[in-house]
């Protein structure tokens, strides 16, 4: 495959890079879903650095593993080798991975400059970005707030354009923050569907993918789930998040790490699900194969995702946990040793940060639209609760 390249690769002037990053700064305070603000973003970032395809992840904050995946420019519509990449960036532990970025001094790179111009020394560069799309270099920025990535940028260039700068890689990292934030509140934006849509409560999915990295064999109704899961705009397929949990899970099993390799994913229409993989086994030992679990989320494994995504103090966190177990503020101040005085001034806080205006709305605000008006239907046998009797009486 060979890349398009750009007609001419010069450097922005100061004012348009300064209006670019205030762009953004406003586009991540202006709610939109994620969708459409890696949209926004990506149009602009164009401007201020120009390229010819970009990759846009979201990530899990809490395990760093691929969540969703954006493409825009050259990307958008090409064919998809996401299983590789997703098996190159969980495999090692390559300096320029977004999980190595998250911990670095600076959260971006060029992969021109790092190898020194030598990009065939990097491996994923080798075996993934130069065989398959043809690209000359690669800009990689992480999305992060202290020590939480939110999502990983990858901006390409032609074989035949100038590879980025070190000014140009600068000058991404300073729209970490702001890309963070802008990705926080998209990925809580409300959604079409609201309960979640069709589906019901038809227990987890499960899916087993061979030592030969080809699917072998997965449940009823798995792949309708996975089609719905990169049903928005701009969304490539789900073999990157499929094949981030594979090698995470082979990679625990290599170095004998045994908790699950897993992470949150939110859907178009709003629902929450939760992906685990763990490494097989036959008596010799690993077999290769893995099995990944997909099931709706419960409120307890998606409430320090959405606490973490409003950005709170310790002493809000304190405080916002308290609220949501139903305490009043004298017993919150007491719990906490500190004043109703101050527990308000908390509160006034966190009701700015989560965009609501009472404890009742901070409720459903962290609970999710599509928990709440199912809260007092029947439960199904799995405990959860069942899909709403249609309001018509027909039971399809």
């Amino acid at each position: 495959m060979v890349a398009r390249t750009l007609r001419m690769v010069s450097m922005a002037t100061p004012l348009t890079l300064e209006r670019v990053r205030s762009d953004i700064e406003v586009l991540a305070r202006a709610g939109l879903d994620l969708s459409t603000f890696l949209e926004e973003f990506d149009a602009s970032l164009q401007r201020a650095v120009p390229h010819v395809a970009a990759c846009i992840g979201n990530l899990d904050p809490a395990t760093r593993l691929l969540t969703s995946t954006y493409k825009f420019g050259d990307l958008f519509g090409k064919d998809s080798h996401d299983m590789e990449w997703g098996l190159q960036e969980y495999s090692g532990d390559s300096p320029d991975a977004f999980s190595a970025l998250i911990d670095g001094d600076l959260p971006a790179c060029g992969v021109h400059l790092a190898t020194r111009g030598e990009v065939s020394s990097s491996q994923r560069f080798r075996r993934v970005v130069q065989p398959y799309y043809g690209y000359g270099d690669e800009l990689r920025m992480v999305a992060r707030q202290g020590t939480q990535g939110w999502g990983g940028v990858a901006l390409f260039r032609g074989i035949d354009d100038r590879p980025f700068n070190r000014e140009e890689v600068q000058y991404v990292a300073r729209l970490s923050e702001p890309l963070a934030a802008g990705m926080r509140a998209g990925l809580l934006a409300g959604r079409d569907g609201g309960n979640g849509g069709g589906g019901g409560d038809t227990g987890p999915a499960v899916l087993i993918v061979g030592a030969d990295d080809k699917i072998a064999r997965m449940s009823m109704g798995t792949d309708s789930l996975l089609a719905e899961l990169c049903s928005g705009e701009n969304m490539a397929d789900t073999s990157g998040t499929i094949y981030s949990l594979v090698a995470q899970a082979r990679r625990n099993a290599r170095v004998g790490v045994h908790h699950l390799a897993r992470c949150r994913v939110r859907m178009v229409s709003g629902r929450w699900l939760v992906m685990n993989a763990s490494p097989l086994a036959d008596l010799d030992g690993p077999s290769g194969e893995v099995v990944i679990t997909i099931e709706e989320a419960r409120p307890p494994e998606i409430v320090p995702l959405v606490v973490a995504a409003f950005q709170l103090t310790a002493r809000e966190r304190d405080v916002t946990q308290l609220v949501l177990q139903g305490v009043d503020t004298k017993e919150i101040a007491s719990s906490l040793n500190m004043s109703r005085y101050t527990v308000q001034d908390h509160l006034k806080s966190v009701f700015e940060k989560a965009d609501v205006r009472s404890r009742r709305e901070l409720v459903a605000r962290v609970f999710f639209d599509q928990y709440m008006p199912r809260m007092g239907s029947e439960l199904a046998p799995s405990g959860w609760y069942a899909e709403p009797a249609d309001p018509t009486g027909h039971p399809d």
